[in-house]
C-alpha cells in the first residue's frame, strides 16, 4: 500500500491496479507482463500505477508478497495435522490458480534456487516452530522441518496449474475433487505424521 492514507477513489483505483496485475502476471509473468494492458484493464494510467507502485518489479513483488500473505492467512498451518493442511492449499489452488502460477513465475525469473522469497522468515517461520513443535510432541516424523513442510506444499500442489502430469480445475467432478482429496490426505498422513 502506499504510505498515505487512499481516498475511496484512490483505493478503489489501486484495488483494480492489483486484480488485473495478478492476472497479467499470472498469465505473462513478470517480463511479458505489460503496464500498457495493466492500467488498460484498470481503467487508471501509468502515472497513477507508479505512485502507487514504484515500476513494474516492485508492482509484482506487491503482488506475489502479499499473496503469499493470503495464503497463511487463508490457510494457516496446522502442524498437528499436516494431512489436513495439504487438502486444505490443494482447495486453495483450485480456487486461485494464479496463486501458484505467480510463485512459478517468481522462481522461474527470479529465484531459480533457494528460498523463493528473500524474506522467506517471515512467510515460513511460523510454520517451521509449529512443525518443529508437532515433532517435539511426536505427533510429525523426525526430520528437517523445512524439508517437511517442502514435502507437504510439493504433495498439495500435484494437481496445480504447474503439475506436469494433470491441472486440475475447480469445474471438474466434484467427486474426482474429494477422491484426490481422500488420497492427498492419506498419502501425507503416511509421509508425515507419525504412526
Amino acid at each position: 500500500m502506499p504510505d498515505q492514507p487512499l481516498t475511496a477513489r484512490g483505493e478503489a483505483t489501486y484495488q483494480r491496479i492489483v486484480e488485473t496485475a495478478t492476472k497479467e502476471f499470472a498469465e505473462h509473468g513478470i517480463a511479458g507482463a505489460r503496464v500498457e494492458r495493466i492500467v488498460a484493464a484498470a481503467s487508471t494510467n501509468k502515472a497513477q500505477l507508479y505512485a502507487y507502485f514504484g515500476n513494474k518489479e516492485k508492482l509484482f513483488d506487491a503482488i506475489f508478497l502479499g499473496s503469499l500473505d493470503r495464503i497463511v492467512e487463508v490457510v494457516p498451518i496446522d502442524a498437528r495435522d499436516l494431512a489436513d493442511w495439504a487438502v486444505r492449499l490443494y482447495d486453495e489452488y483450485l480456487r486461485r490458480p494464479d496463486l501458484i502460477r505467480l510463485a512459478t513465475w517468481a522462481r522461474l525469473e527470479r529465484r531459480p534456487a533457494g528460498p523463493l522469497v528473500a524474506d522467506h522468515e517471515r512467510h515460513d517461520d511460523h510454520k517451521l516452530r509449529a512443525i518443529a513443535e508437532a515433532q517435539e510432541a511426536g505427533v510429525v516424523r523426525p526430520g528437517e522441518p523445512f524439508d517437511i513442510m517442502a514435502v507437504v506444499i510439493a504433495m498439495s500442489m500435484a494437481w496445480s496449474p504447474v503439475s506436469n502430469v494433470h491441472a486440475a480445475t475447480a469445474d471438474e467432478p466434484a467427486e474426482l475433487h474429494e477422491s484426490r482429496r481422500t488420497l492427498l490426505r492419506e498419502t501425507v498422513r503416511r509421509a508425515v505424521m507419525s504412526p
